[in-house]
């Protein structure tokens, strides 16, 4: 079998799937575009470069796996971050300042290094590349590197050409959604920040072995917010 059959075009496959398939990654990333601008965004595309390194070196050369418990602490871990940067996407929403941005003009703000330590601890803290490298890419690099070092570059750059390239794309789509009204922008700035929610009481409730009540969770820090922005609301008249 030739390097294209057995290395590159899984290689290809596997990018796709990680650049389209719905994660936490992914949620933060549309977050960022339609709050920052498409520029910011590229940030978080620059995480998985940063962080998977020291990921690929223990789960492929060192531990093969991932302890259960270091695995549910990253999950509670990691959900936590999530539903942290749901709210701040939240509190965004009330901001109309924010609505009014040209889509880069956030890239020159004091935030790029809060996007991009924040997309870094969102990859670390996310189980998805961990368990990945230790159970699909892992044993395929390994593969690739005993036929010889140039076969497992090309894999790696097979997969992360794709990957990244298709979070770009991604980029491309959503900075022309940056351009519309006030109110359609309002809607896929909420629908970002439950999808962040979502994934950030998935996480949790999946560690703690208790995922029948991620919906109401869900549902319970959902109404937490909205009786929050309702006494803030009337705090606001009274004064």
């Amino acid at each position: 079998m030739s390097l294209l059959h057995v290395y590159i075009l899984p290689a290809i496959g596997l990018g796709m799937s990680a650049a389209v398939i719905p994660g936490p990654l992914l949620a933060y990333l549309f977050s960022t575009i339609l709050t920052r601008g498409a520029r910011m965004a590229l940030l978080v595309v620059l995480a998985p470069l940063l962080t998977d390194a020291p990921i690929i070196v223990l789960m492929t050369f060192v531990l093969g796996q991932l302890p259960q418990a270091a695995l549910q602490l990253i999950q509670v871990a990691g959900g936590c971050l999530l539903l942290s940067i749901a709210w701040g996407a939240s509190q965004q929403l009330q901001s109309d300042s924010l609505l009014t941005l040209p889509p880069d003009e956030a890239a020159h703000s004091r935030g790029a290094t809060r996007v991009l330590l924040t997309a870094v601890l969102m990859n670390l803290l996310s189980p998805g590349p961990w368990l990945f490298w230790a159970t699909v890419n892992g044993p395929l690099l390994l593969s690739a590197l005993e036929v010889s070092v140039m076969h497992a570059l090309t894999f790696l750059l097979a997969f992360y050409g794709v990957f990244l390239g298709g979070l770009c794309v991604w980029i491309a789509l959503f900075r022309r959604l940056r351009q519309v009204g006030a109110r359609t922008l309002r809607s896929m700035i909420l629908a970002t920040a439950l999808l962040l929610l979502w994934f950030g009481t998935g996480l949790i409730t999946a560690a703690l072995h208790a995922s029948q009540v991620q919906l109401p969770l869900s549902l319970s820090l959902l109404a937490l917010e909205m009786l929050r922005r309702t006494w803030t609301r009337r705090r606001a008249a009274v004064r």
